[in-house]
């Protein structure tokens, strides 16, 4: 249904390396286009997957399409501008970009640090921004480009001991809402996903009570996987979706009904 579709486009994905960033890339790989995906080599290490990156590059390749890797610290603003010159250099041009790179650094609020505050911030809300503005150049040029958010559940709805990533969550669909009306006349469609309880690096290092109090509130009774997000990712990429801009996607089982 879906071969070939985005055949001769490019996307650049962050945080492309492992759980729902390598679903997206190996989904719109599936979908014919070529992907470029940022990760981070030290976070990879830390969740145990070195070398993660190129595998997930190969998986690509191995679809059909070209696909390069390129490492990235989405903390720093000027790695936005690399970002999407390496893409274009690399593979010609850029189409779709989805912003995904994210962590998270759990506190109750009254006991948050400055420095968990700023890096969730930074990297959760910031980065995508910057990669959005550095994108919009060649997508304003060329008259044409989907940009895809990644926000979260939590944005929504609010989550304890989240402060500061539901706040960077919330406030990437209030990026998505401005840019959708800021560039739609050319042609540039923004929207994101608000993902809820996925099956990922994050939520497996969760306790079981946190994780049975979480599928308790999930009306499908199931945790999402990240192929769930990426296959609504995909579809906001294809020209199908092409009439819709500053949409939110909840793909949450029903959590935020």
């Amino acid at each position: 249904m879906f071969e070939a579709t985005l055949k001769g486009q490019v996307a650049l994905v962050t945080g492309g390396s492992r759980g729902i960033g390598r679903a997206t890339v190996l989904a719109l790989a599936q979908a014919g286009a070529d992907v470029v995906l940022s990760y981070s080599s030290q976070a990879d290490t830390r969740a145990g997957h070195p070398g993660i990156a190129d595998a997930t590059a190969d998986e690509a390749r191995a679809l059909g399409v070209r696909a390069l890797t390129l490492e990235a610290d989405v903390a720093d603003p000027a790695s936005a501008q690399v970002m999407i010159d390496s893409t274009v250099e690399g593979l010609g041009r850029l189409d779709i970009v989805v912003n995904n790179a994210g962590i998270a650094r759990d506190n109750l609020a009254i006991r948050m640090t400055n420095a968990e505050w700023d890096l969730v911030i930074a990297i959760d809300l910031s980065a995508a921004f910057h990669v959005c503005r550095a994108a919009l150049k060649p997508m304003l040029r060329q008259r044409s480009g989907r940009l895809i958010n990644v926000s979260s559940i939590a944005g929504i709805m609010g989550n304890p001991g989240q402060a500061n990533y539901s706040a960077a969550k919330a406030g990437l669909i209030g990026l998505t809402k401005t840019l959708a009306r800021e560039v739609g006349s050319r042609g540039i469609t923004v929207n994101a996903v608000a993902p809820g309880f996925i099956e990922t690096d994050m939520t497996a290092a969760l306790g079981d009570k946190v994780l049975n109090s979480a599928l308790g509130a999930i009306p499908l009774g199931r945790a999402g996987k990240a192929e769930d997000v990426a296959a609504a990712i995909r579809f906001l990429a294809l020209p199908e979706a092409g009439y819709i801009t500053g949409c939110v996607l909840q793909i949450d089982g029903g959590m935020g009904a």
